[in-house]
């Protein structure tokens, strides 16, 4: 489609997203106001109210009253106790998930991957990267292993359209995880992947999980320290109990 046919609205759209991407709006920045689009892209009123709307709706930029539209903070979200198809995780929020699929390859396993997954060195395993973007920005690098006796058929997955999470967990359920959450400085292949600044640190996510008892999968999840946070909630068994012992002495004063 040539750029004429485009929509006038959504060449705006795409010309803020790109420069949101390419790192030139950083969160918090002002992004041109309706007028100032007008003015400088010879658009209707109406062509850039709707960009901006649709900006925002999207979760690109936030429209402050009285002040202008600004580029959000845009962190995506992991739970650290919980193991979720970051897929679904993008969806929940609203946005949009694809994925670039980077190596895709059969192995051995060696050094920290073999002591992971408890198994001797040369083992067979598969090796698959992926890159995840939320909204057209990167956000994960996945960097996993799969037992090859586990899921003899991972080469032949399209990962593009279907995470390695919803994969092997729809071969059978996987029933325990362990995550490690490191910070540290990424190595230029891991930068140039998530589109990271010199010297921007990255959390790394080192994911062991679980199938009937043993190790099937070890995975490093690399994020962007700017663009990524992990989250949790933790109630205190003390507490919980506590808050029941109120409600039930509530309900007998109500007697």
């Amino acid at each position: 489609m040539s750029r004429t046919a485009i929509p006038r609205y959504q060449q705006l759209k795409d010309g803020i997203i790109e420069r949101i991407s390419s790192g030139e709006l950083r969160p918090g920045d002002r992004v041109p106001s309706e007028n100032e689009l007008v003015l400088a892209e010879s658009v209707s009123r109406m062509t850039a109210n709707r960009a901006l709307r649709e900006l925002t709706d999207e979760g690109y930029v936030e429209r402050v009253a009285g002040r202008g539209t600004f580029v959000s903070d845009f962190r995506a979200q992991s739970h650290v106790r919980e193991v979720q198809n970051i897929a679904e995780e993008i969806a929940a929020r609203g946005h949009r998930h694809t994925a670039d699929v980077i190596a895709r390859v059969q192995a051995e396993a060696r050094g920290e991957v073999a002591q992971a997954l408890h198994v001797d060195a040369g083992t067979p395993v598969f090796h698959v990267v992926v890159v995840h973007r939320e909204n057209g920005t990167p956000i994960q690098v996945e960097d996993r292993y799969v037992l090859a006796d586990f899921a003899p058929d991972t080469l032949a997955q399209d990962f593009a359209r279907q995470t390695p999470s919803a994969y092997l967990t729809s071969i059978m359920p996987l029933t325990e995880a362990e995550q490690v959450v490191r910070a540290r400085l990424p190595d230029r292949e891991i930068r140039q992947l998530l589109d990271m600044a010199d010297y921007e640190p990255e959390l790394v996510v080192i994911r062991r999980t679980w199938a009937n008892g043993r190790a099937v999968t070890f995975a490093r999840l690399h994020h962007p320290g700017n663009r990524y946070e992990l989250v949790g909630h933790h109630k205190p068994y003390a507490q919980h109990d506590a808050a029941r012992a109120d409600v039930v002495q509530l309900e007998s004063l109500k007697k």
